[in-house]
């Protein structure tokens, strides 16, 4: 009797999921490969979620990687609206459940878990996932395409002028402009002292003044504790820096403060997990449990700089799930590790970071030395150039690069120069190391020694007067 084909189950179908099963089907074309999917939205943006909203990307159905025939043409199975409940590793098996609340059950031979992360909601008072997700709910979050859609719902009618967003990471402030652009009154709080916290303050800060110079309101030190809604009003209630409460009220409210590994279903077979609660996977993407395979979001990262972490972020994720595929389908591939290089745009403005800023670094033991550098994005006699600030961050002693922040003008290349330096940081490299490379010049767009040469010849000096 023939051997039955080779099965790959894979659940979860956004960023992972779909890099595995692309990749292990390319490099193993006889696989057998379904993906169960808990909505019919395979492999869309979910980062573009903003920009839709704006309107600047006209139908949501360009947020697609790929489109849905583009990826069975592969040979790839989707089983939509199929919700995963529980993994049995030693029948290899997944028991599963459709919406219509028929149970069904997948063999495999091979299972990559690629379930994401679910928001967090920080302790908030009066909402839960549940509520959020509530058809006429005034009160959403911002993680699937449901929330995608149910937020238009929301926008579209003549009820909403007023907005909070509760969180002002990047999500939070990507969807502040999107509003603003749909002639929304915006709020967004942040508990901290600055937002965006990813970065240093005084950069956090230039965001902020753009924000607020295009009529968002801005309030920060205050901690979100309560969240009420009645009827066709939201009440927000919070504990500002002076311990005293404060209230106000709004037509929507949005919460984006974070995510946490959504694990559930490895940890109740078993699998080992780590920092947060990530689910802990070998440099091959690998879990502790036998033929399961687990990347994105609900994983622990392998950081260049610090070791193991908790990093969420969907460049991870497709990597993640590309190495997966790999060694699934026989060839060994290592997951090199992450830098956390993250970019954000907002209005006319863009910053990024890559690798540590100077108290991660001071933390993870090294003796770090940061400087900053205001520098033309190209050669001042030619119209046009925009200044951009550049701030690196290296190792006294040995010069070794270790972390980089910049922020500037969309249109001065300002995340494709962060990613210089994170090739460099993936690579070892010294600051001083920066000036031998050999980049591209013209006045239009550079300059002889490209800003990012000059910034790191500004830290060589500083550091030697030291």
């Amino acid at each position: 009797m023939a051997n039955e084909t080779e099965k790959l189950l894979i659940i979860g179908g956004s960023d992972a999921g779909i890099s595995a099963a692309l990749k292990a089907k390319e490099l193993k074309p006889e696989l057998k490969i379904q993906i169960l999917l808990a909505d019919e939205y395979p492999n869309l943006s979910i980062c573009g979620i903003p920009y839709a909203v704006s309107g600047e990307v006209p139908d949501w159905h360009l947020l697609a990687h790929r489109n849905l025939q583009e990826l069975t043409s592969t040979g790839i199975e989707f089983q939509m609206n199929m919700i995963a409940d529980k993994i049995e590793p030693q029948r290899h098996e997944v028991v599963a459940h459709a919406l219509t609340g028929e149970l069904k059950t997948y063999h495999y031979d091979h299972l990559v878990v690629a379930t994401g992360a679910r928001p967090k909601l920080s302790g908030i008072k009066g909402v839960d996932l549940a509520q959020a997700q509530q058809q006429d709910s005034k009160v959403r979050i911002l993680h699937t395409m449901a929330d995608y859609f149910a937020i238009e719902r929301n926008i579209a009618t003549d009820s909403v002028r007023k907005v909070a967003i509760v969180g002002s990471g990047y999500i939070g402030i990507e969807m502040a402009e999107a509003l603003r652009k749909r002639h929304l009154d915006v709020t967004i709080f942040q508990r901290g002292s600055e937002i965006l916290s990813t970065v240093d303050a005084d950069l956090g800060r230039i965001i902020h003044q753009k924000l607020s110079a295009n009529a968002v309101n801005v309030i920060t030190g205050l901690t979100v504790s309560e969240i009420n809604e009645t009827g066709s009003n939201v009440e927000v209630v919070g504990l500002n820096e002076h311990q005293k409460t404060q209230s106000s009220t709004y037509d929507l409210v949005l919460i984006v403060v974070g995510v946490q590994p959504n694990n559930e279903l490895l940890v109740k077979v078993g699998a080992e997990t780590g920092i947060a609660g990530a689910i802990e996977v070998d440099q091959y993407m690998q879990t502790s449990l036998p033929d399961i395979w687990a990347a994105g979001d609900l994983v622990e990262t392998r950081h260049h700089l610090l070791g193991e972490t908790y990093l969420p972020l969907g460049t991870t994720a497709h990597k993640q799930g590309r190495i997966a595929g790999f060694n699934i389908a026989g060839i060994q591939r290592a997951f090199k590790g992450s830098l956390g290089t993250q970019v954000l745009k907002a209005f006319d403005l863009v910053v990024v970071r890559t690798g540590l800023l100077t108290s991660e670094a001071i933390q993870a033991g090294f003796n770090p030395f940061t400087v900053t550098t205001d520098v033309d994005d190209h050669k001042a006699y030619f119209p046009g150039a925009q200044e951009i600030k550049i701030r690196i961050t290296g190792d006294q002693k040995s010069g070794r690069l270790l972390g980089v922040q910049l922020i500037g003008h969309y249109g001065s290349e300002v995340a494709k120069r962060s990613d210089i330096f994170a090739t460099a940081i993936f690579n070892d490299m010294t600051v001083a190391e920066i000036s031998d490379l050999d980049l591209s010049y013209s006045p239009p767009v550079g300059s002889p020694w490209d800003a990012v040469q000059i910034a790191a010849q500004n830290w060589e000096q500083q550091n030697a007067k030291r």
